[in-house]
């Protein structure tokens, strides 16, 4: 009798580490999204800043002609 209910305790102690890691695993790829949404925000920033950029200095070239 000893014999099977410690296989069913490891068991349960078992899928409750994967539990654990599970919910760690998520909350750190929710992380990871917010952190990928934050970078691609500022990747845009700086390509329409730099768009607006280049079309001010086109105009100045142009206007140098």
């Amino acid at each position: 009798m000893f014999w099977p209910m410690l296989a069913i305790a490891l068991g349960f102690l078992g899928i409750a580490v994967l539990g654990v890691l599970a919910v760690k695993v998520f909350i750190e790829a929710q992380r990871l999204g917010r952190q990928v949404t934050r970078t691609t925000q500022r990747i845009n920033r700086a390509a329409e800043d730099l768009e607006r950029a280049t079309t001010d200095l086109a105009a100045t070239g142009e206007a140098l002609r």
